[in-house]
């Protein structure tokens, strides 16, 4: 047998009566928490009140599961919920998306920014990003202990044998992956919010931030097993195809932010 580590760990932490704690949800929670206290200690740092950053939160849980919820019925497994509509609303029996989500908290702070913070859009995303990809990480993570959406067959002495759910082989544990390269991500925009001008060039941070998340997914995406039948035939993926339009968005922006940022040191 290759070298491989033996992953049977309960998505369960306890159940009291119908109650269940599982560590997907208890992840999902711990997430937005540090996003929250981040985004507080961001608009400490740019002199706005702390009942904006009360506000975004309400905004964001709701954008974030309604998105991610909506995502995966459409994106996902549409032909089944077309047919079973109030079905949508059955959060509680999972089926999330990531790119769902991540259009719900553009539509949320879509919202938010008109009617609360009145900043910019872009000014926004240049700080809220570094919540999202800490909140991205601890969501990974629940993957992980769900035993979900993790890779083809692999010969790497990493390979994650998940046994729960009848696997034999060592697979890519894409899980823990993506959890890095959200690490990764918030790092580097933490770095850049902290302790470089970048937020000064508008759309910089949130462009670096769109191609740390979705080029990364669109690449890990050819190591890991297809969500859905009908994906096994698609030259790219449902992730990969949802993955582009924030590439190329994120390219654009880091292009738009250096200029900026030459314009600025070339007037100084």
């Amino acid at each position: 047998m290759l070298l491989a580590i033996t992953w049977d760990v309960s998505p369960e932490i306890f159940t009291i009566g119908k109650l269940t704690l599982r560590w997907y949800g208890l992840l999902w929670g711990v997430g937005f928490l540090l996003g929250y206290e981040i985004i507080r200690r961001i608009f400490k740092n740019e002199k706005l009140s702390d009942s904006l950053s009360e506000k975004i939160f309400v905004y964001m849980f709701i954008g974030t599961v309604i998105g991610a919820r909506i995502g995966h019925c459409f994106f996902y497994d549409w032909a089944y919920y077309s047919k079973h509509l109030l079905e949508i609303l059955f959060v509680w029996e999972g089926g999330l998306s990531s790119h769902g989500g991540a259009i719900g908290i553009l539509t949320a702070m879509y919202f938010y920014n008109k009617y609360e913070l009145k900043k910019g859009y872009i000014w926004l995303f240049d700080r809220l990003i570094i919540s999202v990809a800490i909140c991205g990480a601890c969501i990974r993570l629940g993957n992980l202990m769900n035993s979900e959406i993790y890779g083809i067959e692999t010969t790497m002495p990493w390979g994650f044998i998940f046994k729960k759910n009848g696997e034999i082989f060592p697979k890519h544990p894409t899980q823990i992956y993506e959890m890095l390269y959200c690490l990764a991500t918030f790092a580097v925009c933490f770095w850049m919010y902290w302790k470089t001008e970048s937020r000064h060039y508008k759309g910089l941070i949130f462009g670096v931030f769109l191609e740390g998340i979705f080029l990364t997914r669109f690449l890990l995406e050819f190591i890991k097993n297809d969500q859905e039948a009908f994906e096994a035939n698609m030259w790219l993926n449902m992730g990969q195809l949802l993955s582009i339009p924030f590439i190329i968005w994120g390219a654009y922006l880091i292009i738009a932010g250096l200029r900026r940022k030459l314009k600025i040191r070339h007037e100084i």
